[in-house]
């Protein structure tokens, strides 16, 4: 959640790209800051391997649209004409729009929240959490809030969302063998929206349908802008770096957080991303249990990115690139699919990680993926061995 906060903030001012990665929600703490996209000693495990070869171990971070590997592949005349059309015609009229949306959506945050007691504690700006205010206050941001994250998606060429709501079904299989539910509690709230994470345009999304808080380092509390609509959002900022019992761990934050939206309607919603990490799109990582820990009732919610030239998944690529290509887009299309409301039995309660996998087998068969048993370790040996490879070429 950090790094895609930050590159959506920082891309113009800063050349350096940031992390793509989402915290873990699982209660861990170690940190781990080390860029993707740099060549690393790990890289020597894959050193002689093909390209090809590299492409079948990782295939849930290959990209393979028009621009290749990292964004920086051999592109045809066409694809060439139309990209330097791009720079000159879009990429500037969308970067200025792009930042009048957000600056506009800073001064209403700020507007709203000014003179208004937060419920931080003292000496801790970071805590601040303004997503717990009620009256016209909240009532102006969440309709903002959503309203310009939709602008903001048609800034970047999203112009059409196809949204698919599944609805329950008898078929045993599915997830209503858990339990059988009556209409009345059919209808009852999640704790929690589980999605897949294909790019930070997925932030967007679930901003423009449904205004919930995510998980974020305590670091981004204190970004320019974005920091006071994390704050708006009800961000859960968490201390990775710390075990003090100053703070509590990401695993029983998220718990708390979920726990409330579950039995508090006026809380928002929380977001969790389990993967961790994001993909090509076409695959689903092992889910980590942190969204399950509360035994709440979660929606899931599947993104797809259709594409004819450049993909907008944030899988192998550098940030800055990314947003610059994707701004270079002329259509963007993105496919939603709400799944129904998924409830746990009582093993499934008594065992996280069983609900986690449930879930994920669920989501990958509803939504056509394909499951991996990869995680972020390999997702860094394949950056570094493909960025030497490319280095060197």
């Amino acid at each position: 959640m950090e790094s895609e906060l930050k590159d959506m903030s920082s891309a113009v001012h800063s050349p350096e790209p940031k992390s793509a990665e989402s915290i873990p929600d699982d209660g861990s703490f170690a940190k781990d800051d080390r860029p993707l996209l740099k060549p690393e000693p790990s890289s020597a495990a894959v050193s002689g391997d093909s390209l090809e070869e590299m492409e079948k171990k990782f295939a849930a971070y290959v990209r393979n649209d028009v621009y290749g590997p990292m964004g920086r592949g051999e592109l045809p005349l066409l694809e060439k004409v139309l990209l330097g059309l791009a720079m000159v015609t879009l990429v500037p009229i969308r970067l200025v729009a792009g930042m009048a949306v957000l600056v506009l959506y800073y001064l209403i945050c700020r507007i709203c929240t000014l003179f208004w007691s937060s419920n931080r504690e003292e000496d801790l700006e970071e805590e601040e959490d303004y997503a717990h205010m009620g009256g016209w206050r909240r009532a102006v941001i969440v309709s903002c809030g959503r309203i310009l994250s939709r602008v903001m998606l048609l800034v970047f060429g999203f112009y059409w969302i196809n949204e698919t709501y599944r609805i329950l079904t008898t078929d045993p299989k599915s997830n209503t063998e858990n339990e059988s539910k009556d209409e009345s509690e059919e209808l009852e709230r999640p704790g929690a929206i589980i999605s897949n994470h294909v790019s930070y345009v997925d932030i967007l999304y679930h901003m423009s349908s449904s205004f919930p808080s995510f998980v974020a380092k305590r670091s981004v509390a204190r970004l320019p802008l974005v920091g006071l609509i994390s704050k708006c959002l009800g961000c859960v900022f968490v201390q990775r770096e710390s075990r003090s019992s100053d703070f509590k761990g990401v695993a029983a934050v998220v718990t708390e957080r979920v726990s409330q939206s579950y039995q508090d309607e006026s809380a928002p919603l929380m977001m969790l991303f389990p993967e961790g990490t994001t993909t090509n799109g076409d695959f689903l990582l092992p889910f980590k249990t942190g969204a399950f820990l509360a035994k709440a009732p979660v929606l899931p919610v599947i993104l797809r990115y259709p594409y004819q030239r450049f993909s907008p998944a944030w899988d192998s690529i550098s940030g800055v690139r990314h947003v610059f290509l994707l701004l270079c887009q002329f259509v963007n299309h993105l496919d939603v699919t709400r799944l129904p409301i998924y409830y746990p039995n009582e093993q499934e309660k008594n065992d996280p990680k069983l609900f986690a996998d449930n879930v994920r087998r669920f989501m990958a068969k509803e939504g056509n993926l394909v499951m991996s048993d990869i995680g972020l370790a390999e997702k860094r040996i394949y950056h570094a061995a493909l960025n030497g490879m490319l280095s060197q070429s």
